[in-house]
This record gives structure tokens, C-alpha cells and sequence, in this order.
């Protein structure tokens, strides 16, 4: 069964419209209840959410559906992704559910689940719940009476969650002496990320820290990095940190203002680990997005990158399939499995921090040995989704590009997970030929497009 809700991050889409509506989301809180139950105990799902208006309708439409099925709910408030599943985990709950649409403009938004381990629920299981919703939802029977689930409020959930993250940073290191300039992109990481920077003694320079339901992501963030990147030289800070809206992603900003993406990341924590010997079997997990350059700078300290499909649930899966503790996306979802079953933004920049102190050098220093190949990705809106492969001149192109290419390049076109846009990814020696590449294949695109339409 082909699943029709759930994308590469749960279920998504503009907020009070068809799917992500506040109906859906209480049918699907109904399902999530009904798959964790297999016991007598009392059972209870964690919901925490980000900083969009609509958070509030679909949160409790949500947690109507939970209760409905006999599950007790506990609220946790504005809080990143993946201190949802912390939560989950320290708190012993049967699952969590986010409400976020991550880096969307704050009129989308979605909703994702996590098992009690804390990891994002697998396809079976997502095809299982979309199967129950259609043929089981409108006849399941119902408690009543005191077996009708209640809802509680956790007010220490960030207390709890800063605890953590503090303790994933060495002991031993303090952040003292840094200044940091931080971007939380108006989302759910506006007070944690700032708070467990300072309590580890940095001097942090707060941006995008006032959420008004309506400005999440809008102009800022990891997506829009540019105002940190001039906020970090007016203010000669060693470094700048770009989270998303739910937080689960990094892009950082050296001391001279240039970017540093996932793979950057990747590529310093990797080496790094390889120094000392904790980067289990020498491999680091990426997917077929991420630069070849990656491959390249792993190969100077004799580790070596294996690839999996777009999504950061399929990088962990990987990972934890062959006992590996270390992988990612170019978007900056870093995954340090040694501490947390998904990405952490803030995790992420504190094993960025902790390198740092350790070899007292500059951000730009750490990130040298890595060079990136040229890569041009572009982003075509769609209104509809068609099969890729069933476009004979689109396959043509792409076949005579891959030929053009050769093994020092390489080309993807795919549907976004998390959006109704088509990615178009083209690499190579060549900048000029791979902007003149990707953008032949973007008119083709809309050309094939516009006729499937029609």
C-alpha cells in the first residue's frame, strides 16, 4: 500500500486545509492511541509542538483523538522535535507527537510521531495507521465511563530537555570566553538553545527569539542565514548558529561570515571522532544529496561515506541497521546516535562547540581540509505529482547530463517530501555548465509539467 498522508516527515501541508486539518489530526491522534496500546497499564502520548498559530487548534484536535481511544495525553508546549523525543524517552510515555512543519512558512503545518524509543515511526508502521484510518477508524469501538483518557500539562519538559543537551557537552570544556550569535528562527528553540549556550558560559547575542505565531521561519533561521552572517561580523563573534523552526536542523556561520552547511558539519565531527576513535567502523551516513566533497575529505583521514535515500529517518535507520553513530544531511539534520535517536540542531552545535574548545581554533580553520565540489540545486513549485520516470524527454536529458558529467559529477531530479516542489540537484567540476545543466532541466520540467496538467 502506497502511503497517501505521510511524506519523508510525517503528515504535511497548509494548515486548515485538506490534509492538515484539525479533523485529520484528531483521526490520527485516534490511530497513534490505538497502535501504542498492548497492555493494561495506563498509557499516555507526549505532544509538543512549535511556535505557529495553527499549533494551537491542531493540538487539541489531536489530543481529542488520543483521549478518545482510552490514552491519557501530556502537553509539553512550544518545545524543538527532538526534545519531543527525549521526552518521550525520559518520561517513559508509550510515543510523541510533534506539531510542526519545520522550515515551512508558518501557514503550513504537520504532524509526526515518534515510538517510545524516541525514533520516528517506520513506513510499515505509517502505511498501518493510513490502512486503519480507511477501513477501521469510523467503526473502532470507543471506552467511556473513567477509561476516556485525561490531559495533563508538564511544565519542567524544557528544564528536563536543557539538562540533557548540557550534559552531551564535555565536562571538562566550558564555553566561556566565546561569543556566540544565535538565530532560532522565531521557533521552538527560542528560549532553550539561547539558555544552554549561556549556562555553559558563552556570551550569546539573541536573534529571532519573539515568536508571534506568524513569523516562524519568515526571513531567518537556517534558511535565511544572511542576517546572522552580518550580525556576527558587527558583533566579531567566533561564530554563528542557524536553527530551523522545530530546530532538528544546524547551519552555522564561521568568524569571517561564511556558511557552513550539514556537510561541512559532518565532515569536522567526523574527523574528529576518527581521531578518537569513536567513529564506529570508520563510516559516516549521508544521503544522496550531500556534496562529493564529502566523500573526498573523509578519504584524507580513512573513513569513508555510505548514502541513503533523501530524509533524515532513513539516514538513522542505516545507521542504527549496521551499528553506526554518526550521519546527516547537507540541510544540516546531524544525527550523533551516541546521544540522541534524531536530529539536533543545538545538539549539534554543541559537538561543533566542544571541537572547537578542544583545538582552540577557528570555525573557518576546522572546515579547510573540507572543499566542497560545485553544486546548484534548484527548487520548482509543483501543483501535482507525477511520475518522474514515466517522462521519456526528462529521462533523456538526464541520462545525456549524467554522460556529460561523467564520474566527477552527478544529477538527481525528485519530489520534495515536505513540500509540493520538485528538487533538481546537478554537480560538477564546471559551475558555469552545471547552472547551464540545471537550468535546461528546469524548463524542461515545466514544459512536461504543464502538458501532464492539462
Amino acid at each position: 500500500m502506497a502511503r497517501k498522508l505521510f511524506g519523508t516527515d510525517g503528515v504535511r501541508g497548509k494548515a486548515n486545509s485538506q490534509p492538515m486539518t484539525a479533523e485529520l489530526a484528531m483521526q490520527l491522534g485516534a490511530a497513534l492511541a490505538h497502535f501504542i496500546q498492548n497492555g493494561g497499564h495506563r498509557h499516555k502520548i507526549v505532544i509538543g509542538k512549535d511556535t505557529r498559530l495553527s499549533c494551537y487548534m491542531l493540538e487539541q484536535a489531536l489530543a481529542s483523538g488520543i483521549m478518545s481511544m482510552g490514552v491519557d495525553v501530556a502537553f509539553v508546549g512550544p518545545l524543538p522535535t527532538p526534545g519531543i523525543a527525549n521526552i518521550t524517552t525520559s518520561m517513559r510515555a508509550d510515543a510523541g507527537a510533534v506539531i510542526s512543519a519545520s522550515h515551512n512558512h508558518f501557514d503550513d503545518n504537520g504532524i509526526k510521531f515518534f515510538s517510545r524509543d524516541g525514533f520516528k515511526l517506520p513506513d510499515e508502521t505509517e502505511e498501518e495507521i493510513e490502512q486503519w484510518l480507511e477501513q477501521n477508524y469510523a467503526s473502532c469501538q470507543r471506552p467511556s465511563g473513567t477509561h476516556i483518557g485525561r490531559a495533563v500539562r508538564w511544565e519542567d519538559a524544557r528544564g528536563r530537555y536543557i539538562v540533557f543537551l548540557k550534559n552531551t557537552f564535555p565536562r571538562e570544556l566550558t564555553l566561556e570566553g566565546l561569543k556566540l550569535v544565535v538565530d532560532c528562527a522565531h521557533g521552538a528553540a527560542y528560549r532553550v538553545t539561547p539558555e544552554v549556550l549561556e549556562e555553559l558560559g558563552a556570551e550569546v547575542i539573541r536573534l529571532n527569539v519573539a515568536p508571534n505565531g506568524v513569523n516562524i521561519n519568515d526571513n531567518c533561521g537556517a534558511l535565511y542565514p544572511q542576517k546572522l552572517q552580518e550580525a556576527v561580523l558587527q558583533q566579531g563573534a567566533n561564530l554563528g548558529i542557524a536553527l530551523d523552526g522545530d530546530a532538528d536542523r544546524l547551519v552555522l556561520v564561521d568568524e569571517k561570515a561564511r556558511l557552513v552547511d550539514g556537510d561541512a558539519i559532518m565532515a569536522v565531527c567526523a574527523r574528529e571522532w576518527s581521531l578518537q576513535k569513536k567513529l564506529n567502523a570508520q563510516t559516516l551516513v549521508a544521503t544522496i544529496m550531500s556534496n562529493i566533497g564529502l566523500e573526498q575529505a573523509l578519504a584524507t583521514f580513512g573513513a569513508k561515506v555510505v548514502r541513503t535515500q533523501v530524509g533524515d529517518r532513513y539516514v538513522v535507520e542505516h545507521m542504527r541497521r549496521h551499528s553506526l553513530n554518526l550521519g546527516g544531511e547537507q540541510s544540516g539534520h546531524i544525527v550523533f546516535l551516541d546521544h540522541a535517536p534524531t536530529g539536533d540542531g543545538t545538539l549539534a552545535a554543541l559537538q561543533i562547540l566542544a571541537i572547537l574548545c578542544r583545538q582552540q581554533k577557528p570555525l573557518s580553520e576546522l572546515t579547510s581540509f573540507f572543499q566542497p565540489s560545485p553544486q546548484v540545486l534548484r527548487n520548482l513549485k509543483v501543483s501535482q505529482r507525477v511520475d518522474l520516470g514515466a517522462l521519456p524527454k526528462l529521462q533523456a536529458k538526464l541520462q545525456s547530463v549524467e554522460a556529460a558529467l561523467g564520474k566527477e559529477g552527478r544529477v538527481f531530479v525528485r519530489f520534495s517530501g515536505t513540500e509540493p516542489k520538485v528538487r533538481i540537484l546537478v554537480e560538477g567540476p564546471d559551475e558555469a555548465k552545471i547552472q547551464e545543466h540545471a537550468e535546461e532541466i528546469v524548463q524542461l520540467l515545466k514544459k512536461a509539467l504543464s502538458k501532464e496538467k492539462e
